[in-house]
Parts: C-alpha cells; sequence; structure tokens
C-alpha cells in the first residue's frame, strides 16, 4: 500500500467511482486555480461527495471522508479562464485530515483505501450473477436510444464491472456514496445484484409500451 499523500479535494453533489469517467465545466477562481496546478504539475484531484454545504460559489462544504481520485484526461479551454474537462476515476481514499484555508481550494491529506477481497470464489460467482444483468440493462438502455452496443465494453474483471455497474445506476448520490464506501468486493457486488434485479423491473414499467399498459400490462397479485 502507498504512503499517505497530499490531495487537492473537489467537493460535488456526485459520486466518482474508480475506472469511471466524469465531465465537469470549470468556473470558480478557486477550482480554476487547482484544475491548472492539476495539469500543470500532472497531479490527480480528489472527487468527493458534499455531505453539509453548497457545490458553488459559497463556503467549502464538509465532504464525506471517501472519495475517488481523478486523472485529467482532456481539458477544453473556454472564454472567461472556464474550462470543461474529462477525468477519469483512479482509486479509492480517505481523508485523514482536511486543509480549509480561507480563499483557497480544499486538500487533505488522504490515505489509499482499496477494497479487499476477502471471499475469491464468491467474489467471482457474485460477478457471474451481476454481468448479465447489467449487460441486459444496458442492452434495453441502447435499443430504446436506436442505438447499438458492443458487449466487449463490458468489463470481466469483477473489481471493474462493480464500480461500472454503481456509477451507471439511477440512484440518489447519498445511496452511491454508501457503495462507494463498503470494504469488501463481494458485498458490493452483491448489493449490485439485488439494485439491478429492482432497476430491471422499473425498466420494463418505463420501456412498456403505452397499449400495454392501457390493456392490462401489470400482474393482477
Amino acid at each position: 500500500m502507498h504512503d499517505n499523500y497530499e490531495l487537492p479535494l473537489f467537493p460535488l453533489n456526485t459520486v466518482l467511482f474508480p475506472g469511471t469517467p466524469l465531465q465537469l465545466h470549470i468556473f470558480e477562481e478557486r477550482y480554476k486555480a487547482m484544475i491548472n496546478m492539476c495539469t500543470r504539475e500532472k497531479r490527480h484531484f480528489g472527487v468527493v461527495l458534499i455531505q453539509e454545504g453548497i457545490e458553488a460559489l459559497g463556503n467549502l462544504p464538509k465532504p464525506h471522508i471517501v472519495g475517488c481520485s481523478a486523472n485529467i484526461l482532456n481539458v477544453q479551454r473556454l472564454k472567461q479562464r472556464r474550462m470543461n474537462i474529462v477525468a477519469l476515476g483512479q482509486e479509492r481514499f480517505r481523508i485523514i485530515s482536511a486543509n480549509r484555508e480561507s480563499n483557497t481550494y480544499l486538500s487533505g491529506l488522504v490515505e489509499p483505501y482499496p477494497i479487499k477481497t476477502i471471499d475469491p470464489g464468491r467474489t467471482v460467482s457474485s460477478a457471474e450473477l451481476l454481468y448479465p444483468k447489467v449487460d441486459i440493462f444496458i442492452r434495453r438502455l441502447v435499443e430504446a436510444g436506436g442505438m447499438k452496443y458492443n458487449l466487449q465494453q463490458l468489463p470481466e474483471d469483477p473489481e471493474a464491472l462493480a464500480y461500472m455497474a454503481a456509477a451507471m445506476l439511477q440512484i440518489s448520490p447519498s445511496k452511491k456514496q454508501s457503495l462507494l464506501e463498503l470494504d469488501e468486493l463481494d458485498v458490493l457486488l452483491y448489493r449490485l445484484v439485488d439494485l439491478y434485479q429492482r432497476e430491471l423491473a422499473m425498466l420494463d414499467i418505463l420501456l412498456m409500451p403505452s397499449a400495454d399498459l392501457m390493456h392490462g400490462g401489470f400482474s393482477r397479485n
């Protein structure tokens, strides 16, 4: 495990998972400075869900202590020194102490917080249960939008599959945060299997033709 390290922190109303993309529009001066420093020094920044406070144009909010580091892949420079960035989630971390100096962005001393594989057999079996559910979920969304889907885009690695699946779920940020904070990979996968079972049932209802709904598409039970 790596040593503890200092990390600039970006409190947001969103949760970033390892291996998943993030697009941001940067307009606040403190975060312009942060992104410019990260690009100049080739450094990561940390994404943390806001626990108390507001996302923009106010005092620095209080974040949850578990977040995900992000690597900046692309920066699009705009007028007034604003920018659009694309970043990719890297690794989970846990905040040990935060620096809240006035007129600056938030930073903190963090430690790596990798998820544990306690039971490899259960991890593999849970991933095998989750994989087809995520595949069906994506296929239905893609077909509804008239697009094509390549099955090879879905990762087979259990950890990568879990984080991709967690990122796609249409649930609240607080519920996603609870998934990000889980310590064990097999527990995360098992939880996702249950969540996707519910998500697919809801998707079936949402994508059901209106004619079917009008003629008793719901079960009588």
